[in-house]
């Protein structure tokens, strides 16, 4: 099994990139590489196993981008490529995670078969310019909804309700909480909102703060056993958990809240209420639990669909 993480953690690494912890712009996001101990123990995607059938009476009155979709036969959509899971693409190139298989939920009530999904990787800070330009027909992606971004933009959802953290060792219980940091080495993304956290709160000393590039460094130190804890969203910390489930958990105490949601033209109401509509029907007719437990659900964290605030 080392092995197998070794390779993957090499063929990986030249992908990091740096973009938004906790979806904000301008921090770092995390990768599916690492050090040699990094902590996918296999690069190859995985479906949940849902199907996506495409609706053949998708019909949605003044919405100039479905107008647009249905014209073109296909969609245009935003994601991201380095997060286990979530947004993630292999070495075959094949995509899976919890976000990409919302988007292909999203696409099939839209009318398009998921196949015909044209995906692009688009960098968290420059997400609404590409909304706004037309470069996607809509983004999912670990999209924290803010005031700032419904400024240029409109969201669906929230879709999934994230929090800050702790990814520790399968065996470590001395860690329950940010209340029980103390002594403890806590590692995350330079400059990230989550480090700045725990510094803030000075939730451990200042001598027991790490920060590395991206959140798979501090992964594979954390496998090492040179740090005592990762701290970023849950929903990013379950994806390496459900790489390494008999190493790695996730405490399961959030301790802040990040409304995710699917990015959209900001003036095209109608096809943010169409969206809203399909991801509540999601909720309900057990499409999402479906997608969560075969993605991030393989971390052993249990997971229930959030409540649709429409905004």
């Amino acid at each position: 099994m080392r092995m197998k993480r070794v390779a993957a953690v090499a063929m990986m690494a030249s992908l990091a990139l740096s973009a938004a912890a906790c979806g904000k712009e301008g921090e770092p996001t995390p990768s599916a590489g690492g050090s040699a101990s990094g902590a996918a123990q296999s690069d190859t995607c995985k479906s949940s196993g849902a199907t996506f059938t495409p609706k053949t009476d998708a019909a949605i009155a003044g919405s100039p981008t479905f107008e647009k979709i249905k014209t073109a036969g296909k969609v245009s959509v935003g994601v991201k490529f380095d997060q286990p899971n979530l947004g993630y693409k292999d070495a075959q190139g094949k995509r899976c995670g919890f976000d990409i298989e919302i988007a292909q939920y999203v696409a099939s009530t839209l009318g398009i078969d998921p196949a015909k999904i044209e995906y692009k990787e688009i960098a968290s800070a420059n997400r609404e310019t590409a909304i706004k330009g037309g470069e996607v027909d809509y983004y999912v992606g670990t999209y924290s909804i803010t005031d700032k971004r419904k400024n240029d933009i409109s969201f669906a959802g929230p879709y999934f309700v994230a929090g800050q953290d702790l990814l520790v060792r399968k065996d470590e219980s001395s860690i329950t909480g940010k209340d029980t940091l103390k002594g403890k080495k806590v590692c995350s993304a330079t400059g990230s909102t989550p480090i700045q956290k725990v510094r803030d709160e000075g939730l451990t000393e200042p001598n027991n703060i790490v920060e590395f590039k991206t959140y798979s460094e501090c992964v594979s130190q954390l496998l090492d056993k040179k740090v005592d804890a990762v701290t970023t969203d849950d929903a990013i910390l379950k994806g390496y958990a459900a790489q390494s489930p008999t190493e790695l958990k996730v405490v399961g105490q959030p301790f802040s809240t990040e409304k995710y949601g699917i990015g959209l033209p900001k003036d095209d109401k109608a096809l943010r209420d169409y969206v809203n509509n399909q991801i509540e029907a999601s909720f309900t007719n057990g499409t999402w639990q479906k997608i969560y437990d075969g993605t991030l659900g393989l971390s052993g964290s249990a997971g229930t669909p959030p409540t649709l605030e429409r905004y």
